[in-house]
């Protein structure tokens, strides 16, 4: 799930990671935790300054792997906080 705010600031945009005990061990919540920050990263440069990104992690998000979980990010954000 992925939640965008915005403000009137042009500053860069900021994210933030919600992922809870219900997705797995602290190893598995880490390793999400460092994926979405790495696909993240990655979109930078296409997402709107000022935009404030919350990233919510389903269950479901260990389950899936690192090219699943990165189209499904980039999808979220280009439909929602694209510049």
């Amino acid at each position: 799930m992925t939640y965008v705010g915005s403000s009137a600031e042009t500053d860069s945009p900021r994210f933030g990671f919600i992922v809870s005990r219900q997705v797995g061990s602290a190893v598995i919540r880490n390793t999400i935790r460092r994926r979405l920050k790495a696909v993240c990263a990655e979109a930078l440069p296409s997402i709107r300054g000022g935009a404030s990104i919350v990233i919510r992690a389903l269950p479901s998000a260990a389950t899936v792997d690192y090219a699943t979980l990165r189209a499904d990010v980039v999808r979220c954000l280009e439909r929602k906080a694209s510049a």
